[in-house]
């Protein structure tokens, strides 16, 4: 079979830079990426799963927040992710969510955010950075421990805002040492999972590709026609993916 097409978001701004890492982290997968960008066409028909990327603060419009004076907004970005993933999900097309996807995620199931985090949870290690400095902890039993382990995971992190309430048929995956959450997923049909980080810049950490071949994985079963859950749960047995 070719491989499966993945339709993924990003900001005008910045998605030129961005895009490239996370179409070869989905080569490496297994899968194709195509660029989606707000006020250009961008069809769950046409793919077989969906990676919403990272890039501005969500509009607290969407949950009830408030607004910030340091936020910045992509209303457009928020109106066409808010489409997608309801519209793949009710598709049975699974969603990844990176950074600002995982909050995308959450809020478009009905979850609400932490728009100041780190003044809530003080005890969390408050990095800024695209290098591997922030350690999480990821919950036994979950989709992400089978494909990723259970280990402490060193992650990047460049955010401010995070997950509050989660959204309906959510549960954590991950948290940072003081308890914030750092990744969410769905417990039932479609595989849906977000992260707070970017492993797409950490290609190079063989757990980091685990979370792509898990998306990968789920979308494969759509175009076989099988259920996603058990068939993410035997890819997790598979080898990871070489660096060429």
């Amino acid at each position: 079979m070719t491989r499966p097409v993945i339709g993924v978001t990003t900001s005008r701004r910045s998605g030129w830079r961005i895009f490239p890492l996370v179409a070869f982290n989905l080569w490496l997968a297994g899968a194709r990426g195509v660029r989606w960008v707000a006020g250009r066409p961008s069809d769950v028909e046409d793919v077989d799963g969906i990676i919403i990327g990272g890039g501005d603060d969500i509009s607290p419009d969407l949950y009830g927040g408030r607004i910030v004076a340091s936020s910045r907004l992509d209303p457009a970005r928020d109106t066409m992710e808010v489409c997608l993933i309801e519209a793949a999900l009710e598709r049975g097309k699974p969603v990844l969510g990176i950074c600002r996807g995982s909050q995308m995620l959450n809020v478009a199931l009905g979850g609400r955010l932490d728009q100041d985090a780190y003044a809530t949870y003080t005890a969390s290690d408050h990095v800024r950075t695209i290098l591997p400095k922030k350690a999480v902890e990821i919950v036994p039993g979950t989709l992400l421990a089978e494909h990723a382990g259970t280990d402490t995971m060193k992650v990047n992190a460049l955010h401010s805002q995070a997950v509050e309430v989660l959204g309906r048929d959510l549960r954590v995956a991950a948290r940072d040492r003081g308890g914030m959450i750092q990744a969410i997923e769905r417990t039932s049909e479609p595989f849906a999972l977000g992260v707070q980080w970017h492993p797409e810049h950490l290609f190079y950490a063989r757990r980091q590709r685990a979370i792509f071949r898990a998306l990968v994985a789920a979308a494969d079963a759509v175009r076989r026609d099988r259920a996603q859950l058990p068939h993410v749960s035997a890819a997790a047995d598979q080898p990871i993916t070489k660096l060429p």
